[in-house]
């Protein structure tokens, strides 16, 4: 297993403030890290036929048929113009149809197609795998505590996203419609 260097391994560059040495120390860089190492794990286990995002979009369309794209955007943590991009991506190839609303005019009503029901069938054992191969080198109170901790930490810093969870009824994510703005002040 290789490890990250530790911030006193490296030789600070003349007039840098040591806090900029810090780096591997800091949670969003290892945040980071892990979200690289997560995908990476997915593509090498489950291939390239959908993105992470777009098995997240098919897993809640499997449990909530019929859904909107803005609940649905809410239930997955994505912004709105995401989650129609990736429902248009997932529609082109053919496992999802989108459906305009009758009382929203215009809303769409997302749904998995049957192949698109046959392609999650198929990843279960893979995404299982790929949970397994991610904690291989962890005993299973270690993976359990690392799991309580990400939702606890999720859970108490979710309002603060650009992309809230808005569930109902979820003591993980509280319902939340608080949007933070971006840089510059823009709205995201």
């Amino acid at each position: 297993m290789t490890n990250i260097p530790s911030p006193q391994t490296l030789d600070p560059a003349p007039g840098l403030n040591s806090v900029f040495m810090d780096l591997y120390e800091q949670p969003g860089y290892l945040f980071r890290r892990a979200q690289q190492i997560s995908v990476s794990i997915f593509y090498e286990i489950l291939g390239d036929e959908v993105t992470p995002i777009q098995y997240a979009i098919l897993r809640m369309l499997h449990e909530r048929p019929g859904t909107d794209q803005k609940t649905l955007a809410g239930l997955v943590a994505l912004d709105t113009s995401s989650t129609a991009t990736t429902a248009e991506r997932l529609e082109a190839k053919g496992l999802i149809v989108r459906e305009l609303h009758i009382a929203g005019r215009r809303q769409r009503l997302l749904f998995l197609t049957p192949e698109g029901q046959r392609l999650l069938s198929s990843m279960v054992d893979g995404v299982r795998k790929m949970q397994d191969e991610m904690f291989r080198n962890f005993r299973p109170e270690e993976r359990a505590t690392l799991m309580r901790l990400m939702h606890e930490f999720v859970s108490v810093n979710n309002a603060r996203s650009r992309a809230p969870l808005e569930t109902s009824g979820s003591v993980d994510a509280p319902p939340t419609k608080a949007r933070r703005k971006g840089p510059a002040g823009r709205r995201r």
